[in-house]
């Protein structure tokens, strides 16, 4: 994974790059001033630049020769609601906002691809590289699916990555198939007969009601779901009552629903919900569930997924490339886009050690050591799967 001399003399401008976004965090949806920057770049290199999908996200499209094939690839940078502790002098500028993430890193190596592309012109068809808001929390790569993305642009296959510090440094891990899950809600409010701590028997006690809801539900994995089925059911959140002589009305649970398989996630839901009504019902309360389904299961296509593979070999050697033995429990919005199109998402490594702090920790830093090898990846891999027959 030697470093071309091209891109050591590029290398100072995407550090700075990177360093100049993570002064500027900016919330999904909210990320105007990231928007201007990344356009700005892209105008100065010769794409042309299409902003407003999803409000924030900009789509640049770079044509070379006379090829019909195009392929995406996509950069997600929207930041995340966390007061960063680094004490970095690039450190955030805005108070409670911080790329704890590393989308500005992902941003800076597509952006410093977008650069070598430009200048290469080492590819026959067309390039978009997708700049996506909102991937944390509103589905940025759903609305711009849903605002045409793919019609707007149409491509091939669109692929993406995600920085991992718990990967050894420079390691592609990649995987057919599933490799993120879908992640659910739901908010069960039990109402019970609040009275005095002192006299139970005048009351219905929501609080006993949902510790045994609490309890039930974590018999839905065990005794539910296929034993080989990946499935995570979290009582995150617990809140009733005020004070030790207070029986209160209601007591609110806030569940955390992961899956990968369809009927497995609508299993999930059904037994969630008769649970807690039942349950609730064996006390004389009353279970109201609000079950909200967010990201579906990110699914990499077969045959996208064995190019990525081959291309990850030829570029970092069969050692640094691994399959995953098992999908990752998180989730990713970009499971829309591989919906509507062919393509796959994979992780790249970039541990520092065991004290790395982890993602979404308000001491993450993105490792800048790992921009060369992201921006030298993308542009190879753009050229090569342009070339493909």
């Amino acid at each position: 994974m030697g470093i071309a001399p091209d891109l050591s003399n590029d290398l100072p401008e995407i550090v700075a790059m990177r360093h100049e976004l993570h002064r500027h965090p900016e919330l999904g949806l909210e990320e105007e001033w990231t928007s201007n920057y990344v356009a700005e770049k892209l105008q100065g290199l010769g794409y042309e630049v299409h902003r407003g999908l999803a409000k924030t996200g900009v789509v640049a499209t770079l044509t070379n020769g006379s090829g019909k094939r195009a392929v995406g690839l996509r950069a997600d940078f929207d930041a995340l609601p966390i007061q960063e502790k680094t004490g970095l002098p690039y450190q955030s500028e805005i108070p409670d906002r911080m790329h704890a993430c590393g989308h500005d890193g992902h941003t800076a190596m597509l952006l410093g691809a977008a650069k070598r592309l430009a200048e290469r012109r080492n590819f026959d068809g067309t390039v978009h590289l997708i700049f996506q808001p909102a991937e944390e929390n509103f589905g940025g790569a759903k609305m711009m699916v849903d605002e045409g993305l793919f019609e707007l642009f149409p491509c091939d296959a669109v692929f993406a990555l995600h920085n991992e510090p718990q990967l050894p440094f420079g390691q592609f891990a990649l995987r057919d198939g599933p490799i993120m899950a879908a992640v659910d809600e739901a908010r069960i409010v039990i109402t019970g007969r609040g009275g005095h701590g002192a006299h139970p028997e005048d009351t219905i006690d929501p609080i006993v009601a949902a510790s045994s809801i609490v309890m039930a539900l974590q018999t839905i994995v065990a005794r539910n779901t296929h034993p080989i089925e990946p499935a995570v059911v979290t009582v995150g959140s617990i809140h009733g009552g005020s004070a030790s002589n207070i029986i209160p009305e209601s007591v609110e649970i806030v569940v955390g629903i992961r899956s990968f398989d369809d009927a497995t996630r609508d299993l999930l839901e059904e037994k969630i919900r008769l649970i807690a009504t039942r349950q609730a019902a064996g006390f004389g309360a009353r279970a109201d569930v609000d079950y909200l389904r967010s990201y579906d299961a990110t699914i990499n296509d077969t045959a996208e997924t064995d190019f990525l593979r081959a291309q990850a070999i030829r570029f970092a050697g069969a050692e640094n490339v691994t399959d995953l033995a098992r999908p990752f429990m998180g989730s990713e919005d970009f499971a829309y886009m591989l919906k509507a199109q062919p393509g796959s998402y994979f992780f790249l490594g970039t541990g520092r050690g065991p004290d790395d702090p982890p993602l979404h920790h308000p001491s993450f830093d993105f490792n800048d050591d790992i921009l060369a090898t992201g921006v030298a990846f993308w542009t190879e891999f753009a050229e090569a799967f342009l070339s493909r027959a």
